[in-house]
């Protein structure tokens, strides 16, 4: 059969599990938002993040479950005596998806792990610029980066300008993933190069068939996806496709569960965890994700440039009930940036108390002891490390109004919620952090490092500490964990003196599943995998 009308049948195909998803054993999850892009390299949330792992694959990946690295489309790779040069070898025989615009003509090669790093290296390209890409410009990996190439179509080498120790996990995030080099060109060639972004192609275990913006997302399973071909099935039916019906409200994606209407579902509200236990019908999963929820304070911005005013707020809000009411048993009071879970988690950080009567004392000393005025902003949508935004804010209002503070309560739908904290504009503003890749920079470097107070990171405190920065980045280029655990200590009680956060709660997050369908993991990162998922056989 020629490749057009291999295609034309894999269209009819999707088209029949869009239809019937029943008949056509499609896999149906309630997740929680939309994805701000189908293109990973610009992915900074796990619900964007998730929608790309279903499509593409990494060098190399965290095992599902895990913070463990293991080979991905690279089966192979070296590392130079001195820390600084990496040689991947590629897999066989690894196929693209395709779709109604483009046909690979080739399997992957090292063109295409060139072209996907590369682009987020060299400004100026169609589908480049530094600047496009948060996230890989927060870890500070265009600078690490010396340069990429391929000695030949199976190997890539990088050479960084000093060793890393984080370089491993952190090209095994969603913004690793190797994308088609000749399907990007086709589309600058056609003048579509913004495709890219709506209509992904790469290597994963399902692929992309179509999006209704906040409604639904629909893959078709890839049957020549490289770990299908030479793994065993295993029990059960393998789902032929996947849809995401997206569904922002926890207690309709409970009732959708409930109902039938989906298989599985992210993030059920506190309050529903017993009942959900309780039914026959239900499996309850649940893991203490290596996350953080916080109240980040503009550093920038008058009043909160202020250290006194900044230790008010913390001082003004009894993030214990806020844990208490919200989070029930999920929650775990937080003390800082750095989960529990992570071995740079430092116990004996001093806890911050709750204290008005010192919370007012300073805000007099600041000059403010008539309060002010502020916004406060919250989440419009549940979180893995906050199910209520909005109830958590209006705790924290009550609580600072007690001393004087008064906030008024802003929200935006979730992408633009996210575009307002990432540019810069709140003053308050309620947020969270779920680690990609296990390793404490990612919290200490990416929340709250020099690189990433810039308009567009992460670091949404916009806070900058060259003593700190100098902490964090040496505790990168040695590999002597005890030496970077000490580092990393010493860099979160900075933190705690300059209090550019109130930190809230870590948390353990659920997922719900009917009880026909099974294999699904928890994951510490909060990548929602399906590729293992499978129906049990119906009953005769």
């Amino acid at each position: 059969m020629s490749a057009a009308r291999r295609y034309c049948a894999a269209l009819v195909a999707g088209l029949l599990v869009a239809a019937d998803p029943a008949a056509a054993r499609t896999f149906v999850f309630c997740s929680e938002g939309s994805p701000e892009s189908f293109d990973p390299a610009r992915a900074t949330t796990t619900t964007t993040m998730n929608v790309a792992w279903q499509v593409y694959d990494t060098l190399v990946e965290f095992a599902p479950g895990t913070t463990t690295i293991r080979p991905a489309l690279a089966e192979s790779w070296t590392v130079s005596e001195d820390g600084r040069t990496y040689l991947f070898a590629l897999r066989d025989g690894v196929r693209f998806h395709h779709n109604a615009r483009f046909i690979p003509s080739r399997t992957l090669n090292a063109e295409d792990v060139v072209f996907s790093f590369t682009r987020q290296l060299s400004p100026g390209q169609p589908l480049g610029g530094t600047q496009e890409f948060t996230y890989f410009h927060d870890l500070g990996l265009a600078e690490l980066i010396e340069a990429i190439d391929a000695p030949d179509s199976r190997h890539i080498r990088f050479r960084l300008r000093e060793a890393d120790t984080t370089f491993l996990a952190n090209i095994a995030q969603a913004f690793g993933a190797i994308l088609s080099a000749e399907y990007a060109a086709a589309l600058t060639a056609a003048g579509a190069a913004d495709d890219l972004a709506r209509q992904p192609i790469g290597t994963g275990p399902f692929a992309f068939e179509s999006y209704r913006p906040d409604q639904v997302l629909r893959y078709r399973a890839f049957s020549e996806h490289w770990r299908r071909v030479n793994e065993p099935a295993g029990p059960g039916e393998r789902p032929d496709g996947l849809v995401f019906a997206i569904t922002p409200n926890a207690a309709v994606r409970l009732t959708k569960l409930r109902a039938g209407e989906c298989h599985a579902m992210a993030f059920p509200a506190t309050g529903d965890l017993d009942a959900i236990r309780a039914d026959p019908e239900l499996t309850l999963l649940a893991l203490a994700e290596l996350n953080v929820a916080y109240l980040a304070l503009n550093t920038t911005r008058p009043p909160f440039d202020d250290v006194r005013v900044r230790r008010a707020v913390n001082l003004a809000i009894d993030r214990q009930a806020i844990v208490a009411g919200v989070y029930g048993a999920a929650g775990i009071l937080a003390q800082g940036p750095v989960p529990p879970g992570l071995w740079a988690f430092d116990p004996d950080l001093p806890a911050v108390p709750f204290d008005r009567a010192e919370a007012q004392r300073l805000l007099a000393e600041a000059g403010l002891a008539d309060g002010f005025d502020t916004e406060l902003w919250y989440p419009p949508v549940s979180r893995p490390y906050n199910p209520d935004g909005r109830r958590v804010a209006d705790m924290i209002r009550a609580d600072l109004a007690q001393v004087g503070i008064r906030a008024e309560l802003v929200t935006r739908p979730w992408n633009a919620y996210r575009a307002a904290l990432y540019g810069g504009m709140p003053s308050l503003m309620l947020y969270g952090w779920t680690s990609d890749n296990g390793d404490p920079d990612n919290f200490l470097n990416v929340l709250l490092g020099c690189k990433a107070a810039q308009p567009g990171g992460a670091n949404l405190a916009r806070w900058c500490d060259p003593v700190y920065e100098r902490l964090v980045e040496a505790a990168r280029r040695t590999g002597d964990r005890a030496q970077r655990q000490q580092l990393y200590r010493r860099a979160q009680g900075l933190v705690r003196a300059a209090m550019p956060w109130v930190p809230l709660a870590h948390t353990q997050v659920h997922l719900a599943l009917r009880g026909e369908v099974f294999g699904f993991t928890m994951d510490p990162l909060g990548r929602h995998l399906f590729e293992t998922v499978r129906f049990r056989p119906l009953p005769p």
